[in-house]
C-alpha cells in the first residue's frame, strides 16, 4: 500500500547506518540461534497498524545486506528479523535494520519495555472516542435549530458555536489518524489514514467556509460523527485483536519474573528470568511455577503438568525427572537444575508458536496484501476523478468536494484488511483452547487442503511408553539384574525395564562394567570375566532363536546363555481409533509409515482398521513415500514424533507432532498438540476448514461492500457521514462473521461422534474395538 519504495541499500548507506549503532551488543544478546548460521531477534514496532506497514517493512528490510527475512505480526505489533552470522556481527546487521525502520518512520524496541505495560493505545482510542461522541451530540443539538428553519444571523451563530465545539474536538480526537498519516506522508508513502485525514479535515474546512460566507449548510455534525464512527471502527479492531491474542498473554504470564538461585556455597539469591543460565540450581517452593526447563536435582513433590499433557491429575516428580517451564509445583520443596535459558524453554516455544499464528504469509493473506498495496494510488485517483467529474457536470465545487471526500472515506479497505488476520488469530485461539499450537496462518490453510494422512507408529498411534508384561513370570533377582543393566540406556524398552525393577530387593548383584552397543543392546562384564548381555535375541544369545515378532522383547543372557526374556507392549494412544474414523468420514484416508518391524505394524494396523501400511521404513524411505503421494496429487498431513520423523514432517504438505516429540520433531512440525489424545488431528482439521470458509466469506463480504458502496458514493448518494457509517459497518460485519469461529465450542466432540456414527451405521467392530482401547 506504499506509494513509493526505497531503493537497494548501497555500501556507503550501510556504513553510515552501522556507524551509529548504540544497541548492537544488546540486540546480539537478545537474538537467538535458529540454525543454519542464522539468528532471530523479535522487536516491538508500535507503529505497525495495517497491511501497508507489513508490506513496506517486509519488502525493504531484506534489502539490507545480512538480513535474511523479516516477518511482521500485526496483532502483537512485532517484527521477527532473521540475520546471518553470529554474535556482534548479527547484532550489527539487526541494528542496521532498526536504523532502516527508523528512517521509514517506525520506532522499535525490545520486548519488555514500558510501552507493553497496560494498553496505552486502547486508552487513547477510548478517550478520543468519548471526545468525538460528546462533541458530536452537542453539535447535533445545535444543528436541530438550523434544520428547523433558523436563518441569517441566528443560523450563522449556531454554525459558529458548532465550529468552536467541533474544532478542538476534531483536532484532539483525530490525532490517532493525523499522526499516522503525517508519519507516512513525511516518509514519502501513503497508508489508509491519509484519505481518512483528508476526508475529516476537508469536511471541516468546507463547513468553516460555509460559516464565514453565510452559507445555508455546514457539516460540523457530519465531520464529528464521521470521526466518531471511524474511531469506533478502529477501537473495535484494536479490542478484537487484543481479545483474540489473550491466550498468548495468559500463556506468557505463566512464566515467573525470576527465581531463587542456589549458589555453590548454599547461598540463595533472586535472579531475573533473563539471567538464569543452564546448569544453575533453582529453589522451587510449593505454589511456584518452573521458570525454565530443568531436571529435578533434589526433593520429591507433586506438580501440575496440565500445560504439557492436558491432564488435571498431579504428577509425582523426583530426582532425575524433567520439568518444563510453566509447570506448577503443588507440594514439596524442589531443587531444579536448569537445562535451558528462558527464551529457549518449552513455554517460550509455545508462546512463540502462538504469536506466529498470524504472521505466516498464506495464500489468502498474500492476496489481501496485494489488494491493499494498490489501495492508496487507486483511491486517490478515483476521488480526484470524481471531483473533476462533478465539477464538469455541475460546476459546484462544494458538492464535488463533499462527494470526493465521501469516496475517500467509503473506499477505506478496513474490511479487506481484517478479512484474513481476524480469522487467523481467532482460529489460533480456538486451537489453543483444544491444546493445539500452530506455527502460522499458512499452516492452517494447508491443513484445510489436506486429503490424505500418514501416521508414524511408535509415540504417535501408540503412547511410546512400553510396559513390561511378564514381570510376574521372572525371578526377582533376574528382574533386578536386568533393571540394573537397563539403567545405563535411554532406549524406551530399557527405561521400561528399569522402571519395572525399581524397589525390588535383590542380593549379591555382581559388580559390572557396562557399555551400550548401538542398535544391539547393553553388554556388562564382571571382574571375573563373565559377560552379561541385554538386548535383542541375536545379540544376547550364542545361538539363533526366533522371538515373538508381534511384540517387543529383550533377552538377558550370561555368557550367551539365556537367563530371562522380557516382553513389552505399547498401548494405543488415546483417541487413535476415533481420530482415524473422523478423518475417514471427512474423506481423508490414513496410512501407517513406521520404522518398526513388520508384525507389530501389521497388528496395530488391523486393530485400527488401516489397510495401507509400511514397516521398517527409514527416514529417507518415509520422505520418498511422501514425495510419491505428492506426485499422485495428494496433499498429505504427516503426524509423527521422533528424530527419524523430522525429515518427513518437513517434507509433508502440513505436519503435526505431539508435545512429547523430540525437539527436532516439534520444530519441524506445523502443529503441536499438548494433550494425550490423537483426536487433536481431526479437531485441528475441523477448525482450519471452518477458518478457511470464513476467510472466503469475509473476502466476499468485502468485495460486495465495495461493489455497492463505491458506485453510490461516486454518484453522490452517500454523504461523508453515510460513508463513515458504511465503512465502519463493513468492518463490524467482517469481525462478527469471523467471531463465529469463536462462538462454536463443539470441536472436541467431532471425532467421538464420528466413531459412534460409524459404529451404529456400519457396525465396524474393528474400529469400535480400537476406539474403546484408545479411550
Amino acid at each position: 500500500m506504499s506509494c513509493c519504495a526505497a531503493g537497494t541499500e548501497s555500501a556507503s548507506e550501510l556504513d553510515a547506518l552501522r556507524s551509529a549503532l548504540p544497541v548492537a551488543d544488546e540486540l546480539a544478546l537478545a537474538s537467538r540461534s535458529i540454525g543454519d548460521g542464522l539468528r532471530q531477534c523479535d522487536l516491538i514496532v508500535p507503529g505497525v497498524h495495517c497491511g501497508a506497514c507489513i508490506a513496506l517493512l517486509e519488502k525493504e528490510l531484506p534489502k539490507i545486506e545480512g538480513i535474511e527475512r523479516a516477518r511482521v505480526n500485526l496483532s502483537t505489533r512485532r517484527i521477527a528479523l532473521v540475520a546471518e552470522g553470529e554474535g556482534i556481527a548479527a547484532g550489527n546487521t539487526i541494528a542496521a535494520a532498526v536504523q532502516k525502520m527508523h528512517a521509514l518512520g517506525y520506532s522499535s524496541h525490545l520486548p519488555g519495555g514500558e510501552d507493553e505495560k497496560g494498553d496505552p493505545v486502547l486508552r487513547e482510542l477510548l478517550r478520543s472516542l468519548a471526545v468525538a461522541g460528546f462533541a458530536s451530540m452537542n453539535v447535533m443539538l445545535l444543528s436541530v435549530s438550523v434544520w428547523s428553519g433558523a436563518e441569517d444571523a441566528t443560523r450563522d451563530m449556531f454554525h459558529l458555536i458548532s465550529a468552536l465545539i467541533a474544532g478542538p474536538a476534531i483536532l484532539y480526537a483525530g490525532r490517532v489518524f493525523y499522526r499516522s498519516a503525517w508519519q507516512a506522508v513525511s516518509h514519502g508513502r501513503a497508508n489508509m489514514d491519509v484519505p481518512i485525514t483528508l476526508g475529516v479535515l476537508l469536511a471541516y474546512a468546507i463547513s468553516m467556509f460555509e460559516t464565514f460566507s453565510h452559507g445555508e449548510h455546514a457539516y460540523f455534525d457530519a465531520s464529528l460523527t464521521l470521526l466518531f464512527f471511524l474511531l469506533g471502527g478502529r477501537t473495535l479492531d484494536h479490542m478484537m485483536r487484543e481479545r483474540a491474542r489473550s491466550a498468548v498473554r495468559n500463556l506468557a504470564n505463566l512464566s515467573p519474573r525470576g527465581a531463587i538461585i542456589v549458589g555453590e556455597n548454599g547461598s540463595r539469591d533472586f535472579m531475573s528470568l533473563d539471567e538464569i543460565r543452564p546448569g544453575m540450581k533453582i529453589a522451587l517452593a510449593a505454589g511456584e511455577r518452573t521458570p525454565v526447563d530443568g531436571i529435578v536435582a533434589e526433593g520429591v513433590g507433586d506438580m501440575d503438568f496440565s500445560l504439557v499433557n492436558g491432564e488435571g491429575d498431579p504428577v509425582r516428580v523426583e530426582a532425575g525427572m524433567e520439568v518444563p517451564a510453566g509447570t506448577l509445583n503443588l507440594t514439596g520443596s524442589l531443587i531444579i537444575s536448569a537445562t535451558r535459558a528462558a527464551r529457549d524453554s518449552f513455554l517460550a516455544e509455545m508462546v512463540s508458536m502462538m504469536e506466529a499464528a498470524e504472521s505466516g504469509r498464506a495464500g489468502y493473506r498474500r492476496l489481501a496484501d496485494r489488494a491493499s498495496s494498490i489501495y492508496a494510488p487507486v483511491v486517490h485517483l478515483l476521488a480526484l476523478l470524481t471531483f473533476f467529474g462533478w465539477i464538469a457536470t455541475t460546476g459546484d465545487w462544494r458538492q464535488a468536494t463533499l462527494i470526493a471526500v465521501s469516496v475517500l472515506i467509503i473506499t477505506c479497505p478496513c474490511a479487506l484488511g481484517l478479512a484474513v488476520p481476524v480469522v487467523q488469530v481467532i482460529a489460533a485461539g480456538r486451537l489453543f483452547e483444544n491444546g493445539i499450537m500452530v506455527k502460522d496462518g499458512s499452516a492452517m490453510e494447508r491443513l484445510a487442503e489436506a486429503d490424505y494422512a500418514v501416521f508414524d507408529k511408535t509415540g504417535t498411534l501408540t503412547r511410546g511408553r512400553p510396559v513390561l508384561l511378564n514381570a510376574a513370570d521372572i525371578a526377582h533377582c533376574d528382574l533386578a539384574l536386568g533393571a540394573r543393566i537397563a539403567q545405563h540406556s535411554l532406549h524406551p524398552l530399557s527405561k521400561a525395564l528399569a522402571a519395572a525393577g525399581q524397589g525390588i530387593a535383590a542380593v549379591s548383584l555382581p559388580s559390572l562394567s557396562i557399555r551400550e552397543i548401538a542398535g544391539e543392546g547393553l553388554e556388562a562384564v564382571t571382574p571375573e570375566g563373565r559377560v552379561y548381555r541385554l538386548g535383542r535375541a541375536g545379540f544376547a544369545l550364542s545361538i539363533d532363536r526366533d522371538g515373538d515378532d508381534a511384540g517387543s522383547e529383550v533377552v538377558l543372557s550370561r555368557d550367551g546363555d539365556e537367563i530371562a526374556t522380557f516382553r513389552f507392549s505399547d498401548s494405543i494412544r488415546a483417541g487413535a481409533g476415533a481420530a482415524l474414523a473422523s478423518l475417514e468420514d471427512r474423506g481423508i484416508r490414513a496410512e501407517i509409515l513406521s520404522g518398526d518391524r513388520e508384525r507389530p505394524v501389521a497388528v496395530l494396523a488391523g486393530q485400527l482398521g488401516v489397510t495401507n501400511w509400511l514397516s521398517r521404513a527409514r527416514p529417507a524411505e518415509k520422505v520418498a513415500r511422501l514425495e510419491a503421494l505428492r506426485a499422485e496429487g495428494r496433499k498429505v498431513i504427516m503426524v509423527g514424533d521422533g528424530l527419524n520423523d523430522a525429515p518427513a514432517l518437513s517434507a509433508a504438505h502440513v505436519s503435526m507432532a505431539p508435545a512429547s516429540a523430540a525437539d527436532v520433531g516439534r520444530q519441524a512440525a506445523d502443529f503441536v498438540f499438548l494433550h494425550e489424545s490423537l483426536e487433536a488431528v481431526p479437531v485441528a482439521l475441523s477448525i482450519s476448514r471452518r477458518a478457511n470458509r470464513l476467510i472466503r466469506q469475509n473476502f466476499a463480504l468485502a468485495i460486495l461492500y465495495n461493489l455497492i458502496a463505491v458506485p453510490l458514493a461516486i454518484l453522490g448518494h452517500a454523504s461523508p457521514l453515510v460513508a463513515a457509517v458504511a465503512m465502519s459497518s463493513s468492518s463490524v460485519i467482517v469481525v462478527l462473521n469471523s467471531m463465529r469461529l469463536k462462538w462454536r465450542h463443539s470441536d472436541t466432540k467431532l471425532a467421538v461422534d464420528a466413531v459412534e456414527r460409524r459404529t451404529r451405521d456400519a457396525g465396524s467392530a474393528t474400529i469400535a474395538g480400537s476406539a474403546g482401547v484408545a479411550a
